[in-house]
Protein backbone atom coordinates (compact mmCIF):
# COMPACT_ATOMS: atom_id res chain seq x y z
CA UNK A 1 0.00 0.00 0.00
CA UNK A 2 1.82 3.10 -1.20
CA UNK A 3 1.30 6.47 0.48
CA UNK A 4 -1.38 7.38 -2.07
CA UNK A 5 -3.06 4.02 -1.42
CA UNK A 6 -3.08 4.76 2.32
CA UNK A 7 -4.77 8.10 1.68
CA UNK A 8 -7.34 6.41 -0.60
CA UNK A 9 -8.00 3.76 2.04
CA UNK A 10 -8.50 6.44 4.69
CA UNK A 11 -10.96 8.32 2.48
CA UNK A 12 -12.94 5.16 1.75
CA UNK A 13 -12.86 3.80 5.30
CA UNK A 14 -13.38 6.80 7.58
CA UNK A 15 -14.52 4.78 10.61
CA UNK A 16 -11.47 2.50 10.48
CA UNK A 17 -9.16 5.46 9.86
CA UNK A 18 -10.60 7.34 12.84
CA UNK A 19 -10.18 4.28 15.03
CA UNK A 20 -6.56 3.86 13.90
CA UNK A 21 -5.82 7.51 14.74
CA UNK A 22 -6.65 6.75 18.38
CA UNK A 23 -3.70 4.34 18.47
CA UNK A 24 -1.09 7.09 18.00
CA UNK A 25 1.20 7.57 20.96
CA UNK A 26 1.80 11.13 22.13
CA UNK A 27 5.57 10.54 21.72
CA UNK A 28 5.35 9.61 18.04
CA UNK A 29 6.60 12.14 15.51
CA UNK A 30 4.67 12.64 12.28
CA UNK A 31 7.23 10.50 10.42
CA UNK A 32 7.10 7.73 13.02
CA UNK A 33 3.29 7.76 13.16
CA UNK A 34 2.82 7.86 9.38
CA UNK A 35 4.92 4.71 9.01
CA UNK A 36 3.30 2.87 11.94
CA UNK A 37 -0.19 3.91 10.79
CA UNK A 38 0.57 2.48 7.34
CA UNK A 39 1.72 -0.76 9.00
CA UNK A 40 -1.54 -0.95 10.96
CA UNK A 41 -3.76 -0.10 7.97
CA UNK A 42 -2.01 -2.66 5.77
CA UNK A 43 -2.67 -5.42 8.27
CA UNK A 44 -5.84 -4.45 10.12
CA UNK A 45 -8.08 -6.73 8.04
CA UNK A 46 -6.07 -9.75 9.25
CA UNK A 47 -6.82 -9.03 12.93
CA UNK A 48 -10.36 -9.07 14.27
CA UNK A 49 -11.38 -7.07 17.35
CA UNK A 50 -10.24 -9.37 20.14
CA UNK A 51 -6.80 -9.62 18.44
CA UNK A 52 -6.32 -5.94 17.60
CA UNK A 53 -3.93 -5.52 20.54
CA UNK A 54 -1.69 -8.12 18.91
CA UNK A 55 -1.53 -6.04 15.72
CA UNK A 56 -0.72 -2.91 17.74
CA UNK A 57 2.05 -4.78 19.54
CA UNK A 58 3.50 -5.96 16.24
CA UNK A 59 3.33 -2.43 14.86
CA UNK A 60 5.32 -1.19 17.86
CA UNK A 61 7.90 -3.95 17.43
CA UNK A 62 8.36 -2.94 13.79
CA UNK A 63 8.52 0.79 14.56
CA UNK A 64 10.90 0.27 17.49
CA UNK A 65 13.20 -1.76 15.27
CA UNK A 66 13.14 0.76 12.41
CA UNK A 67 13.29 4.00 14.38
CA UNK A 68 15.06 3.05 17.61
CA UNK A 69 17.17 0.05 16.60
CA UNK A 70 15.56 -2.28 19.14
CA UNK A 71 16.37 -5.91 18.59
CA UNK A 72 14.02 -8.85 18.86
CA UNK A 73 14.11 -12.54 18.04
CA UNK A 74 14.84 -13.40 14.41
CA UNK A 75 11.43 -15.06 14.08
CA UNK A 76 9.55 -11.99 15.32
CA UNK A 77 11.56 -9.59 13.15
CA UNK A 78 10.97 -11.77 10.11
CA UNK A 79 7.22 -11.69 10.78
CA UNK A 80 6.97 -7.89 11.17
CA UNK A 81 9.26 -7.22 8.21
CA UNK A 82 7.01 -9.42 6.08
CA UNK A 83 3.96 -7.53 7.35
CA UNK A 84 5.69 -4.21 6.55
CA UNK A 85 6.85 -5.19 3.08
CA UNK A 86 6.57 -2.20 0.75
CA UNK A 87 6.47 0.46 3.47
CA UNK A 88 9.11 3.04 2.65
CA UNK A 89 10.63 5.02 5.50
CA UNK A 90 12.76 7.84 4.15
CA UNK A 91 15.89 8.75 6.09
CA UNK A 92 15.47 5.88 8.54
CA UNK A 93 18.28 5.80 11.08
CA UNK A 94 21.04 3.23 10.62
CA UNK A 95 22.09 1.34 13.72
CA UNK A 96 25.26 -0.63 14.36
CA UNK A 97 25.85 -3.24 17.00
CA UNK A 98 28.58 -2.82 19.57
CA UNK A 99 30.46 -5.67 17.87
CA UNK A 100 30.36 -3.83 14.52
CA UNK A 101 31.70 -0.64 16.11
CA UNK A 102 34.49 -2.46 17.97
CA UNK A 103 35.49 -4.40 14.85
CA UNK A 104 35.70 -1.17 12.85
CA UNK A 105 37.81 0.52 15.55
CA UNK A 106 40.19 -2.47 15.72
CA UNK A 107 40.64 -2.33 11.95
CA UNK A 108 42.21 1.14 12.14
Amino acid sequence: MANLDVEDFIQQNRAVAEQVETFRGYWESEKHWDARREFILRNINDFEEPHLDHLLSLSMVWANNVFLGCRYSAELLEKVKEMAEGIIVEDAPVFKTRDEIVKKQQGR
